[in-house]
């Protein structure tokens, strides 16, 4: 297995956020206290911390025509289990801020993506791609 990553980023409620991660997104919980929560996101370590005080900026960079929420963050899935999650998502009645779609179709670096937000307002982007060896192609 590759070096999992680790990511630790701010919510403002840690039970409405840990349960969306849980519930909706399919992380396993590990270690925890009443101010954070480490989660199992895809293989890597998430840790949500409580700052009460949390006001996400919603910016957005212009990317293939559509409009992407900066910063965000995600794991690149395998093309079926992309499939997979994001109609599981779909059933599980997630709002998009962009529909799971083919990108950059045709081109070096083919893949599907899709984005939306947590309850904190943290921006999160699955991508699968078509050649996986293409994951750093320019």
């Amino acid at each position: 297995m590759p070096n999992p990553f680790h990511l630790a980023i701010p919510v403002d409620n840690l039970e409405i956020c840990s349960r969306f991660y849980m519930d909706i997104l399919g992380c396993e919980p590990g270690r925890s206290s009443e101010h954070w929560i480490d989660l199992n996101f895809f293989n890597h370590q998430l840790v949500l911390h409580v700052d009460p005080d949390h006001k996400p900026k919603k910016y957005h960079n212009d990317v293939d025509g559509k409009s992407v929420p900066i910063p965000h963050f995600g794991v690149v899935l395998d093309w079926k289990v992309f499939e997979s999650f994001s109609y599981q998502l779909k059933d599980k009645k997630i709002q998009f801020v962009i529909e799971p779609y083919l990108r950059f179709e045709g081109l070096a670096g083919e893949q599907m993506t899709m984005f939306f937000y947590d309850p904190a307002g943290n921006a999160l982007e699955f991508k699968s791609f078509k050649n996986p060896d293409q994951l750093f192609a320019n």
